[in-house]
């Protein structure tokens, strides 16, 4: 029997993250149009103000991410959202939002770059993404949904991280993820009022019996600044232990492992699939979360030696950090790369290609 209380749709991923940002309580949100998020922005604009809430379209994306720290800072659950080089211009707030530790939610459908590049799907924002993107010493939690589904569950995950945590948080998916349709459950609507108390916004003095407060990133004094930047760091640390996502496949008797993400690991799945069809075991290991990156998971799974394969849709940036995962390892696995860019996505054929020349099979 079916659950007539599930509310299931059939949606654009853009759409998803739009509407789990409404039902995880999203009070304000401030964007600029660009492809391939435009049905985003469309959505927020029709449905939020339906709800009674905030919706503006800013005159460009600097402003736009500078009104979402306002709003946050003033206690409302505050979000943008952008493609690539939107993204690259809203990177000095999102460095402010850091300093300050002002929580945002920002979701990046990338594009192929650099530059204006194409509207094609890709994924070369990935170190931009998971080393701060701006200025100074920072961090963002960043979450990479491979399905529609996932859209909208770690945009409602991303709402919850940046407020306990009091930091950006970046839903990093790519132009294939948010314009693919998919059958989507969606979660259950936040009232606003349900929401976790912001005791630390600007704002209703009076109300509070206490004194204004100015959140700011700056502080002229090196050693208070350097402590400030000690302490959120000892935060970060508790992100990691706490908030790191992966998923893993048939790593334990692989003949070889694939590490993807996105839409990458879609197609990683694929080849999974050929490869069962012709005798070979493939493992596939996937980070969701790609700050924090499931370093001490995928060490686990790379110390047997087995080859590893990492399929991007860039030319080649989370490379680093699955190599660097091994560090301190005795037994390293050889890790190869197969990586197409511009808005190019590997098949299925191409990947389980890769996968026999490095088998020799």
């Amino acid at each position: 029997m079916s659950d007539k209380s599930l509310d299931k749709r059939l949606m654009k991923g853009n759409d998803a993250i739009a509407e789990a940002a409404i039902r995880a309580g999203c009070s304000a949100y401030f964007g600029y149009p660009i492809t391939p998020q435009n049905e985003l922005i469309a959505y927020m604009s029709k449905y939020m103000l339906e709800k009674g809430r905030v919706f503006i379209q800013a005159e460009s994306e600097v402003a736009a991410v500078n009104m979402v720290y306002g709003a946050s800072a003033a206690g409302a659950r505050a979000m943008t959202s952008s493609s690539s080089p939107g993204i690259s211009l809203k990177q000095e707030g999102i460095s402010y939002a850091a300093g300050a530790d002002i929580p945002m939610v920002i979701a990046n459908v990338v594009r192929g770059g650099p530059g204006l590049g194409s509207i094609a799907p890709a994924q070369g924002d990935y170190i931009q993404a998971t080393r701060g993107g701006g200025h100074g010493d920072y961090r963002c939690i960043v979450l990479a949904p491979k399905s529609v589904q996932e859209c909208a569950d770690l945009t409602y995950l991303a709402f919850d991280l940046s407020d306990k945590y009091r930091m950006p948080a970046i839903i990093l998916a790519d132009g294939m993820i948010g314009q693919m349709m998919e059958g989507v459950e969606l979660p259950p609507e936040r009232q606003l009022s349900d929401l976790p108390k912001r005791d630390w916004a600007v704002g209703y003095m009076k109300a509070q019996n206490r004194e204004a407060r100015h959140l700011s990133s700056l502080d002229l004094v090196p050693e208070n600044l350097e402590q400030k930047i000690k302490a959120r760091f000892k935060r970060y640390e508790e992100v990691k232990a706490n908030e790191t996502r992966y998923e893993a496949s048939g790593c334990e008797d692989a003949d070889l492992i694939m590490v993807a993400y996105g839409t990458s690991a879609r197609v990683a799945l694929g080849a999974k699939q050929l490869a069962a069809k012709a005798g070979i075991k493939l493992g596939l290991f996937r980070p969701i979360t790609l700050w924090p990156f499931p370093e001490e998971a995928i060490k686990k799974i790379t110390g047997s030696g087995k080859p590893v394969l990492v399929v991007e849709m860039s030319m080649g940036q989370m490379i680093e950090d699955v190599k660097m995962s091994q560090i301190g390892l005795e037994y390293k696995s050889p890790v190869h790369f197969l990586g197409r860019c511009g808005g190019v996505i590997p098949t299925e054929e191409e990947v389980f290609a890769e996968v026999k020349r490095i088998l020799g099979r």
